[in-house]
């Protein structure tokens, strides 16, 4: 698999099938995080501690890489601090509409 960045688990989206994204988002902790990444200004981007999590830190990490893989998110450390950027317009080329219709199906209830 080709990666689209220096972070060894960052996917290129040429090659992410649109399967693999809607299974990382099917599960509400990880669709919980994304919702948050998409509610901040651009760059959509939180430092790891800003995200609020469900779960314990280290089925937090779980979730956070499952996001990565997936190709949904990106991750980039400065200094002692993880950043977790949502892949929005990447997204959004590869699967036009897709992230926006899940996000807006789940804030419809």
């Amino acid at each position: 698999m080709t990666k689209s960045s220096d972070h060894p688990d960052v996917p290129d989206l040429a090659e992410v099938d649109v399967l693999t994204v809607l299974q990382a988002l099917s599960d509400p902790v990880r669709l919980n995080i994304v919702r948050q990444l998409a509610a901040c200004s651009d760059p959509a981007e939180l430092m790891c501690g800003q995200i609020e999590l469900p779960v314990a830190k280290s089925t937090g990490s779980h979730h956070l890489k499952a996001l990565v893989r997936a190709g949904i998110t990106t991750e980039r450390e400065q200094g002692t601090c993880k950043y977790v950027r949502l892949r929005r317009d990447e997204l959004e080329q590869r699967f036009p509409g897709l992230l926006d219709s899940v996000l807006q199906a789940v804030a419809a209830g």
